[in-house]
């Protein structure tokens, strides 16, 4: 697959980054489906449900992380921001990545895309020109006044605009 040996380290990279997204992905579902099963959101309860791909010492391990303070602060604190501003969380790409849309969107147009044409693939419904919240019409409006920035040239330029609109 990789045909010259300077390629290696950036596969090294990839590989890694791959797999501590599918890991990660993989605890929170094994998380969810214990609630569900033990009928409870307290982790104590879990230790006894391991998955089988998991040794039964790293899940301990974890139920007993999952239950300190700092992580349930942490915890709670994501929930209260999420429900405090649902609209900001509303998009259309699922469990898609921006990363893949964007790869995907490159790939298509054969050039590189625009934060535009990407938020407009991830926060408008498909068939109907219209935005998924109020909080992307602002930040489409943004967008669009500035679309000649690209997502490897200035792009940090447009994020904190935008940034400090929302704000």
């Amino acid at each position: 697959m990789f045909t010259r040996e300077e390629d290696l380290p950036r596969a090294r990279v990839v590989w890694e980054s791959t797999a501590q997204t599918n890991f990660r992905k993989s605890l929170w579902a094994a998380r969810d489906k214990v609630a569900k099963i033990a009928g409870s959101q307290n982790p104590m309860p879990w230790i006894d449900f391991s998955p089988v791909w998991m040794r039964r010492d790293y899940w301990e391990s974890l139920c007993h992380r999952w239950a300190t303070g700092p992580w349930q602060e942490t915890s709670q604190e994501a929930k209260r921001n999420r429900a405090a501003h649902p609209e900001k969380n509303v998009h259309t790409s699922g469990s898609v990545s921006y990363a893949t849309h964007n790869q995907k969107l490159c790939h298509e147009l054969e050039r590189a895309s625009t934060f535009c044409l990407l938020f407009d693939l991830t926060h408008k419904r498909k068939g109907i020109d219209d935005c998924v919240s109020e909080s992307a019409r602002t930040i489409a409006a943004t967008y669009a006044s500035s679309s000649t920035a690209t997502l490897h040239s200035g792009g940090e330029d447009i994020r904190t605009l935008i940034r400090e609109e929302l704000l």
